[in-house]
């Protein structure tokens, strides 16, 4: 039976730091698979570059060779587009594939076992980290938060599972026959149907560069797993809602205070606290509906994801 083959896929932002790190590790694995014959000898790395400013792509054509190919996308179109970007490339020619990040945390050393789970007949493998204790308390509270509201608003997701996963040719297939414009892979993905496992493993600190993913940007990723689209000016209005709400609490506080003192003013509670709730509630149910209707606007104009400018191999 022939080997499949692998193509490895990287989405780049500003990984200058950390993409050499990034390359000998991935090189040395990719040919000790070769060499113990998990996957055949086309088999080869795929770098997309998403519109890096700082010579990340000057890197990657420096690493262009037999088992290294570079994709620079025309502009910066965001994580997900890259992804998708490279998953159609790759899909050409590549049996199956594997999407890692470019950071070093996630642990390489387990894409020989999502192989072998694949040539047991899996199409999809997900990588699943055991725990989280290299983030941050807020950060971990954040994402269980997410991963409960997720599967409360009926999304399928995998826990603890980001975009480190493997894919089989028409898995790839198959996720590109979902066309919204704004991409959230990790609810799209458990939706392909397809026979699936997962294999578990300890998420490493980061060994150079700087976390793409900050708190503001987390937060605007959240909203857009449960919505599947992030129209920036409108969130700012359920934000101002939000703060609406916190102020009519404080009003009743002061009120409260100012009643147990004796000094309360005859009616002036009841129309100041009327009117910052009710206008807070109004502001955040406008930016719900206001959210829908932007994901409609977008969609409806069938806008390409991203343009490639260059194609290396």
């Amino acid at each position: 039976m022939d080997k499949s083959t692998l193509a490895i896929i990287v989405p780049c932002f500003n990984e200058l730091d950390v993409l050499p790190q990034t390359n000998e590790r991935l090189g040395t694995l990719l040919n000790g698979m070769m060499r113990d014959g998990l996957v055949s000898g086309d088999s080869y790395i795929l770098y997309v570059d998403d519109g890096s400013r700082d010579g990340t792509w000057q890197l990657i054509e420096g690493y262009v060779g037999s088992h290294v190919r570079g994709l620079k996308l025309a502009g910066n179109v965001g994580h997900q587009n890259a992804l998708m970007a490279g998953l159609e490339t790759a899909n050409v020619d590549a049996d199956v594939t594997i999407t890692i990040d470019a950071d070093l945390q996630d642990d390489i050393n387990v894409i020989p076992d999502m192989i072998k789970k694949f040539d047991a007949g899996n199409d999809i493998v997900y990588g699943v980290r055991r725990k989280r204790e290299h983030d941050s308390f807020s950060k971990r509270t954040s994402a269980r938060l997410f991963y409960k509201l997720m599967e409360d608003m009926g999304a399928k997701t995998i826990d603890n599972h980001a975009d480190f996963r493997l894919m089989s040719s028409r898995a790839v297939s198959a996720l590109c026959d979902y066309e919204e414009r704004n991409l959230f892979l990790r609810g799209l993905v458990p939706q392909i149907g397809y026979q699936s496992d997962v294999v578990y493993y300890d998420r490493l600190s980061r060994e150079a560069g700087e976390s793409k993913y900050p708190f503001s940007k987390m937060m605007s990723f959240a909203i857009d797993g449960v919505t599947s689209f992030s129209v920036k000016p409108l969130n700012l209005i359920f934000y101002l809602g939000t703060i609406f709400l916190l102020i009519s609490l404080a009003i009743l506080v002061y009120v409260i205070v100012s009643l147990c003192r004796g000094n309360g003013v005859q009616g002036w509670a009841s129309l100041m606290l009327s009117i910052w709730f009710v206008g807070g509630c109004l502001l955040i149910c406008l930016s719900i509906i206001a959210v829908y209707i932007g994901r409609i606007y977008t969609e409806g104009k069938h806008r390409p994801r991203y343009h490639i400018e260059k194609y290396v191999k």
